[in-house]
This record gives structure tokens, sequence and C-alpha cells, in this order.
């Protein structure tokens, strides 16, 4: 989750096509992969396999021969999607065999990396955050003007509402549905934290649901903490990144027009939003100079937000208690949560990502996007806000759970580390599936053991009853 610039679904009806403002392509799509998953799985571009090889035609071999580097818009996810429509997405040229081979981590004054790395961003990192942090210590604490602070705060607030309620919740999970005005709101503020393009954050966070701690996460936290915060965005991904990333279903979001301006104006609304207007406002508002505008917005407030982001992906999953699943790394961090605007419940997220709340409970005082979001609900611009039933959660936490919720140890026991546990690493564990939606190409792999899913028709059975009578 979060990027610098360089999710398990079941019901008892078949999905309709929708033209709502919410997620227009996206149960529409849902209802031909059923039809299409054998075929999808024989197209796999791992070239570690070749289904069906021998039996291929000799001028089809001679085809493939010819188109060794395969592009992203050929790939199946987004093989159907009209052409004007993946005019954005990302020319990957790559050709995955040569990728594999090439594949080898860097030699760095006898430190072995496991990756090769990307010197640009190596630097460009690096270089931001030592600037910051030299002017944080030379920083001329008496001529810090209290607006100033405020703005910062108050810009770094929409920074984090855009990742958390819009590419995150709204965008990658589809937890909630959003109207057009809501829709744009969010990717607004979504471009103020100045992070990567809504594809590639949106591709990225649904492979890290799918394969959580496998080589195939981006930022696998089993390799360390530095390389799930930060590391990651600083080497090549793994291969594997690559080929599941290749995979996943993207049709809603490149079918999505306000995804599709933000992707066409991308660096225009990034520095505008994220560097320019932010340094402007306090110069010409009250008279602040522009060294100390700059300095607050474009280093000290940016690199806050990026690390407050990054945050969950590597504290939450390394340290805290886990009352939902044992088995699984994220984890229930109260400090992660306060920094990322309800980020942090990351254990329950991961066992429900399609909760809107990405927690148990909307407290608002530790989950600030939830109550913008409830908000935005009574005015009518978010609706069909998902979560499960609080049954289907007692019966997942009693069942999976390290016994450190609070309905089995007390009020107030499953605080930050309260039970240490044992996790099964390298392994993902299949998420909750939603009980309103068939499949869903982001849910979790279908080669792992499926949580609850029986225990989960329970629910389809009540939605479906509550729909007949209504």
């Amino acid at each position: 989750m979060g990027h610098l610039s360089t999710s398990e679904r079941v019901c008892s009806t078949t999905p309709m096509a929708s033209t709502g403002e919410g997620s227009p392509p996206l149960l529409a799509r849902r209802a031909k992969l059923s039809s299409e998953a054998q075929a999808r799985r024989s197209e796999d571009s791992s070239p570690e396999s070749m289904p069906r090889g021998k039996q291929q035609q000799p001028q089809q071999q001679q085809q493939q021969q010819q188109q060794k580097s395969v592009p992203l818009s050929a790939e199946p996810a987004v093989r159907n999607i009209p052409k004007h429509l993946i005019d954005y997405i990302p020319k990957d040229q790559i050709n995955m065999e040569e990728y594999v081979r090439n594949f080898k981590g860097d030699n760095i004054l006898g430190w072995r990396f496991n990756a090769p790395l990307k010197w640009d961003k190596v630097i460009q990192i690096s270089l931001l955050h030592l600037v910051a942090l030299f002017c944080l210590v030379t920083y001329p604490i008496h001529e810090l003007r209290v607006y100033t602070v405020l703005w910062a705060l108050f810009m770094g607030g929409v920074a984090g509402f855009g990742v958390t309620a819009g590419a995150h919740r709204f965008w990658t999970h589809r937890s909630y549905k959003a109207n057009a005005i809501l829709r744009s709101l969010l990717m607004i503020s979504y471009s103020v934290a100045g992070q990567n393009t809504m594809y590639d954050w949106v591709r990225d966070h649904r492979v890290h649901h799918k394969y959580s701690e496998t080589d195939a996460d981006p930022h696998n936290a089993n390799r360390g903490f530095f390389f799930s915060h930060v590391g990651w965005l600083m080497m090549l991904k793994h291969p594997e990144v690559l080929r599941r990333g290749r995979q996943i279903d993207m049709s809603d979001i490149v079918s999505d027009p306000v995804i599709q301006f933000h992707q066409k104006y991308f660096y225009v609304l990034k520095v505008l939003l994220c560097f320019v207007l932010p340094t402007l406002v306090p110069v010409y508002c009250w008279n602040d100079s522009w060294y100390h505008a700059f300095v607050t917005q474009c280093l000290f407030r940016y690199v806050f937000s990026l690390n407050f982001t990054w945050s969950v992906n590597s504290a939450a999953h390394l340290w805290g208690s886990r009352p939902y699943d044992k088995r699984i790394m994220p984890s229930e961090n109260i400090y992660v949560s306060i920094i990322s605007m309800g980020e942090g419940w990351h254990n329950y997220h991961h066992v429900f990502p399609w909760d809107y709340k990405a927690a148990e409970l909307g407290n608002y005082k530790v989950n600030f996007t939830t109550m913008v979001l409830d908000t935005f609900h009574k005015l009518g611009w978010a609706y069909d806000m998902k979560q499960p039933s609080k049954e289907l959660v007692r019966r997942t936490l009693e069942k999976f759970g390290d016994g450190s919720h609070e309905s089995q140890r007390g009020k107030g026991a499953a605080q930050f580390g309260a039970v240490p546990t044992q996790m099964v690493g390298h392994i993902h564990y299949a998420e909750v599936p939603d009980p309103e939606l068939e499949y869903d190409a982001e849910s979790s792999s279908t080669e792992s053991a499926k949580l609850d899913e029986n225990e989960n028709e329970g629910e389809r059975q009540k939605k479906a009853t509550k729909k007949l009578a209504a």
C-alpha cells in the first residue's frame, strides 16, 4: 500500500451488468469469469509453463515465437477491453523469460541483495529523506506560523483520505459505491498524496491481497521491515509479482471515466495539487516565506504522508495482535491506525477486505476515514456500504483468532501486541468471501484453502431471503 511515483466474493444470484456510477463494469465482468477461468489459466503469461503447447498448430507456434515480448495490453486481464480504453495502460514490453534470467541481486560492498536495485529510485527516495531530515534539524522553529502548520495538517488529511477512502477502500476493494461527485473528490484527494498512478496502485494492492506474504506480494513482509516499508520501491519486482499482476482483472479501473481523466493528466495533477498549490497558499494567503512554505509542504508533509502510508505495509504486517486470524501476518496495530487514518486494523482487513470500515468497529477516534465516509453516506454520495454481519465476524474469530479479541479476553484486551502468536510464513490464506458477489478476480487465490466459505453460506442465504422479501 502506497507508492512513490516511479478484496473473495460469493452470491446466490448471477451478477447483472451495471451502469451505475459506483463501478460500471464490475458485476458484468465477474459474470464472465467462471466460464473464462479455465481459459485464462491456460493463457498464463508465466515463462515457467506453456499449457497444451504440444497441441498447438505450427502457425500458432510461429506467431508466439515472433511475439516473445508481450505487451501488457495483450494480457488476459485486459485483452477484451476496447483499444480506446487501454491507451493509458503502461506499455510493458518485458520479455518475462529474459527478465527471470537476468533477475539477479546486486552485490554492493559485499552486501548481496535479493533483487536488482533501481538506482534512480534509490537516489530519489534517499535524497528526499536526507534533505527533509536536514531541513527538519535546521528549521527555525521560532519562524513557524500556526496557519502554515494547520494548512500542512489539512493537506495531509486530504492526501490520506484520497489514499485510504479512494485508492484503497473504493477503487481496490469496491467496499462501497460512490457517485460522480465523490469519485471526483477522491481522485483529486489522491492526487494531493503525490503517489503513483491509480492503475499501478490498485493493481499492486490487489496482488498484495491475493498473494499476501508470498513471492507474488509486491511488499512481502517476510523479507523484513525495510523491504516491506520502502525497499520494495527501490528494487525490481520479483518475477512472480509481474506474472500475477498481469492476471489481475483491471477492466473496472480502465473503464472508469474518473480514472481515465486522472491518468491522462496524471503528472499535471500531481505537480499542481501535491506541490504547487500547497506551497502557494501560505505565501499568498498569510504572507509566509517561499522557503518555509516549500519546506513544510513539499518536504515535511510529503515525506510524513508517504511513511504513514508505507507503515501499513510494514509495521501493520509485523507487530500487533491477530484476533481474527492468527495464521496470517497482518496485525491489529493501533499506532499505525492513528497515523494512517484507520488503516492499522490490518488483521481484520485482510480477513474482511470488503468491509468499508477496514475495521470491525467504526471507532472514529482511530478510524478517521470511516467517519468521513459515514458523513458522505448521510449525504447520499456514498452508498451500498459493505460490512459483514456480527455473527460471521464472531464465527471467524472464534475459529481462527489468537484469543486476543475483547469478547474472548475481556474488554480492552485486544491491544497492541497483546498476545504473541506464531504464524505460518510464506503461505497465503484465503480471505472471507463477500456474500454479495459470485466471484472476484481480486479474490483470494483458489490455490489456497478457502477460509470459512462453507460457514458463509448462511450469509448468502440471508441476503437471498431479504431480496425475495423485498
